[in-house]
């Protein structure tokens, strides 16, 4: 999932020397925090919300076979 969501944001932002992708994994769930330049926080999240609803909904639909949660947080 790290992958996944390291290789949207990067094709999103202006800086994508500046995204940082961590996975934290649990018994029931995988928590993916992503961490992108303040300038770039607007294009990862979208009018909206969009671009983030989109993102957690590929990264849920690539965790579907496995059987846990996964949480995508976009942080600053």
């Amino acid at each position: 999932m790290k992958e996944l969501v390291e290789v949207i944001a990067k094709a999103l932002v202006d800086y994508p020397d500046q995204v940082t992708v961590t996975e934290t994994e649990t018994d029931k769930s995988i928590v993916v925090e992503l961490r992108v330049a303040q300038s770039d926080m607007g294009k990862v999240i979208g009018k909206q919300g969009r671009i983030a609803k989109a993102i957690r909904s590929v990264v849920k639909a690539a965790a579907s076979k496995s059987e846990k949660k996964v949480i995508v947080d976009i942080m600053q």
